[in-house]
């Protein structure tokens, strides 16, 4: 009976390779340390002797989880699909696993920090904007980087890596274009404020209105909260009102979507009576009657580049001295939901 082959090691492919064992393992840790010939002949080495690398352990020696914690404010929600499916797929291609959650409770802080010190996660994606994170600091101690990425539509915590899109000036583009086809009475339907920072949506909308030189009117701008509930319900309010904007701009595509439908019900046609133009274009928003106008969010971008950051931040790849800042840019995206006011 012949005996069984033997496994080939870390060694067997240093030998091969004519390297250091430290060498392979820097090569195949990282590779960005390593000269090019060095990559391709320990690389050579790695194919022609079968090694493969002991995943769990490796994890072991490491101390690591191979695991990221993603955070996510409703997971339903179908913004978030499309991001998810990116961070699933990304971490995987890396050799790491999701877990996803909701709302991170009452003590989000003692959560997390639960789960670092048992090493059941190495680090946190975070979407929800709720989530206070100068709150998180403690949990890796003074002068450290911590192992987070927040990807929200506020202003980041300065010692947060963030990865976000550049809400404030789109909503100036967003605002411009319903300028550019001849509206002036502009509303907006604002998302809620967090953590004690302002909007930016509405940040972006009060300087849009104050550079085209029209007047913002507070009676014009509906405080919602990102759901298809909040359009209707500022549907209900414009039309309280003795004179109604003729256009607006709604913080997301929900609200957008929500205020059609209630004033299509009250015979308000969009884009006849009332134009509106969304954020984020969600599935629907191309789908439905009208057609959606919106400020497009790169969603797979947003969570393909959180993960790809989150993960050199944990097997430092990168500098940690200074937090990391990606500001990726959105796209206007007209459809049938805005023409020239007074068609109708």
């Amino acid at each position: 009976m012949d005996a069984p082959k033997k496994t080939p090691t870390i060694q067997d492919v240093a030998r091969h390779a004519q390297v250091s064992a430290a060498t392979v393992s820097r090569v195949l840790s990282s590779p960005e340390r390593v000269s090019e010939s060095t990559r391709d002949r320990v690389t050579k080495a790695v194919r022609d002797t079968g090694y493969t690398i002991n995943q769990a352990a490796r994890t072991l020696r490491m101390q690591r989880a191979k695991t990221i914690l993603t955070a996510m404010p409703g997971i339903g929600n179908p913004f978030y699909s499309t991001i998810l499916d990116a961070v699933v797929t990304t971490a995987a291609s890396r050799g790491y696993g999701v877990l996803v959650t909701g709302r991170l409770g009452d003590d989000p802080a003692k959560w997390l920090s639960d789960y670092y010190q048992s090493n059941r996660a190495d680090g946190l994606l975070l979407f929800d904007g709720f989530l206070d994170t100068r709150k998180l600091h403690a949990i890796t101690g003074a002068n450290t980087q911590m192992p987070l990425v927040a990807a929200y539509d506020e202003l980041p915590d300065p010692q947060i890596n963030s990865v976000i899109t550049d809400n404030l000036q789109a909503a100036e583009r967003a605002v411009a274009h319903l300028h550019a086809l001849g509206h002036r009475r502009i509303g907006h339907i604002s998302g809620p404020s967090r953590n004690t920072f302002p909007n930016e949506r509405l940040v972006g909308f009060r300087k849009a209105m104050f550079e085209q030189r029209l007047e913002t009117r507070e009676d014009w701008i509906f405080a919602g909260d990102y759901t298809m509930a909040g359009g209707r319900a500022a549907a209900g309010y414009f039309r309280s009102l003795k004179e109604m904007p003729t256009a607006v701009f709604a913080g997301n595509d929900e609200m957008g979507i929500g205020l059609i439908a209630a004033l299509r019900k009250a015979g308000i046609e969009c884009p006849r009576d009332i134009s509106v133009i969304g954020f984020d274009d969600i599935s629907i928003s191309e789908n439905y009657s009208p057609a959606l106008t919106t400020m497009r969010q790169p969603r797979e971008e947003i969570g393909r580049i959180a993960v790809e950051t989150l993960i050199n931040i944990l097997e430092r790849t990168v500098p940690s001295s200074e937090p990391i800042r990606v500001l990726l840019q959105s796209e206007l995206v007209v459809r049938e939901s805005t023409a020239a006011p007074g068609r109708g």
